[in-house]
């Protein structure tokens, strides 16, 4: 628990900010205590601190006080360092941001998440795995697998695997049950999963650039973000269920034109004729 703050206590020069309002007591933290809530070493917290990472502490004689958006800073920092931005990105993007908009865009990364979260792996033996679809062990369907990131092996435990995306796994192994080919179902999987991405990648680009970008050149405007949090809450909602409407729509048109070509077959030289038909472009 920190010390309360002196009304009359210096404040540094770099401090975070704005006068509090009379009454309202600030939670503050020595840099022990905002290292343990932001996760990291205090070695690390004074190194992003040296790089201007955050604003300075409020001093009060040798000892420094942060406070929330201190730790809401270092949060972003960590976050957007463990998805992989270069420490020098994540300096001039925070640093030519509003102090406030750390929290916000924390709350965005945890909003675009939310899709990540709701998949919580399971574990399984391979066996069981196996009965699921109905077919006998094969270890080189679960290295199939293990490649485009459906499973993994757990270590030391070769007769169990985890599950990455399950919901997608169990929706295989039941189509593998009805009878389709497992080597069909693998051999679809990064099909699907790269038209989905031009799909995904198209809508991304083109929200940035009509909705996002807008309000980055505007300034990050503090008045802006909750419509900028709930528009891209429920366009994440919108573009699923439209992704998936329309992916029904042409599945029936596939359904479709594929039960013409089993018809063409029963007719006499149907066969040729139902290879043509199979073979054809489809009609734009």
């Amino acid at each position: 628990m920190s010390e309360p703050t002196s009304a009359n206590a210096p404040t540094s020069s770099a401090d975070v900010g704005q006068a509090d309002a009379p009454g309202v007591e600030v939670e503050e933290f020595t840099i022990d205590e905002l290292a343990a809530r932001a996760g990291m070493t205090v070695r690390n917290v004074r190194a992003y601190a040296g790089r201007g990472l955050i604003p300075g502490p409020r001093l009060e004689g040798r000892t420094g006080y942060y406070r929330h958006e201190h730790l809401q800073r270092l949060q972003l920092v960590r976050e957007l360092v463990d998805r992989g931005y270069t420490l020098a990105a994540v300096e001039q993007a925070v640093r030519s941001s509003p102090a406030s908009a750390a929290g916000h865009t924390m709350d965005l990364l945890n909003l675009l998440d939310q899709p990540h979260r709701e998949v919580e792996p399971e574990v399984m033996t391979v066996d069981a795995l196996s009965s699921l679809a109905g077919i006998t062990h094969d270890d080189s369907l679960v290295t199939a697998m293990t490649e485009y990131g459906l499973v993994e092996p757990i270590e030391g435990d070769p007769d169990r695997v985890r599950l990455l995306l399950p919901s997608v796994v169990r929706a295989g192994a039941a189509a593998v049950a009805l009878g389709v080919p497992a080597s069909t179902i693998i051999d679809m999987f990064p099909v699907v999963q790269s038209h989905l991405r031009v799909v995904a990648d198209e809508f991304v680009e083109r929200v940035a650039s009509g909705l996002v970008q807008p309000f980055v050149d505007a300034g990050l405007p503090e008045e802006q973000w909750g419509a900028i949090l709930e528009s891209v809450e429920t366009l994440l909602s919108v573009a699923s269920q439209v992704t998936l409407s329309l992916f029904k729509h042409e599945l029936g048109q596939a359904i479709d034109a594929e039960i013409g070509v089993f018809l063409d077959q029963l007719r006499p030289g149907g066969d040729q004729a139902a290879s043509a038909s199979r073979n054809r472009p489809n009609s734009p």
